[in-house]
């Protein structure tokens, strides 16, 4: 897998190993980084369920400034290490092993510019993060991933991509800080 855009363009990042985990495609990334594009420069990024940390490290990759990753299985951590090792990103990264639930349940508001959510699917997990992010929005705008079959609460915008969905839910304002007026 490889860093699609950014100062690491073209580096390559390790994967867990495993029949579990389930990487987000190259095309999926790209699409879903240029919806969340404008909220990257200098940005708090949260990356719950990081498996390889691909989406967070692909952030800090097109200029935010720190990014949080939060993952619980042994393997993938040891993955997400290596990776924020090999890119020289120790400085802008910190790492929580926890299930990213909790590590949600416990954020307050707008303590995030942009959050990432990779859950696996088919666990109803995607559309509890969603959930507790339309209760306390805890970043200005939340990517989540999900299978495409599966329903999402109201409020977002979903794109497709063959069995991927990406749904996107946005607070009230736009990267420049100005509130959205519809």
């Amino acid at each position: 897998m490889r860093i699609v855009a950014g100062m690491w363009r073209g580096r390559t990042i390790v994967v867990p190993a495993g029949r579990l985990v389930r990487p987000t495609a190259d095309r999926v990334r790209e699409a879903w980084m240029s919806i969340v594009q404008p909220w990257l420069p200098g940005a708090r990024v949260l990356d719950l369920f990081a498996g390889s940390g691909a989406l967070g490290l692909e952030a800090l990759s097109r200029g935010a400034r720190h990014a949080r990753f939060v993952e619980r299985a042994a393997p993938s951590l040891r993955a997400l290490r290596a990776n924020i090792a090999a890119l020289g990103a120790g400085d802008r990264a910190t790492v929580d092993r926890g299930d990213a639930l909790r590590v949600a349940g416990r954020l307050t508001t707008g303590e995030y510019d942009v959050a990432f959510a990779d859950p696996p699917y088919g666990d109803g997990l995607a559309a509890a993060v969603a959930e507790h992010w339309l209760a306390i929005p805890f970043a200005a705008i939340l990517g989540v991933e999900h299978a495409a079959a599966d329903a999402m609460p109201d409020g977002g915008s979903t794109r497709r991509y063959g069995s991927t969905a990406v749904t996107i839910y946005r607070a009230g304002v736009q990267p420049s800080g100005r509130e959205i007026t519809s």
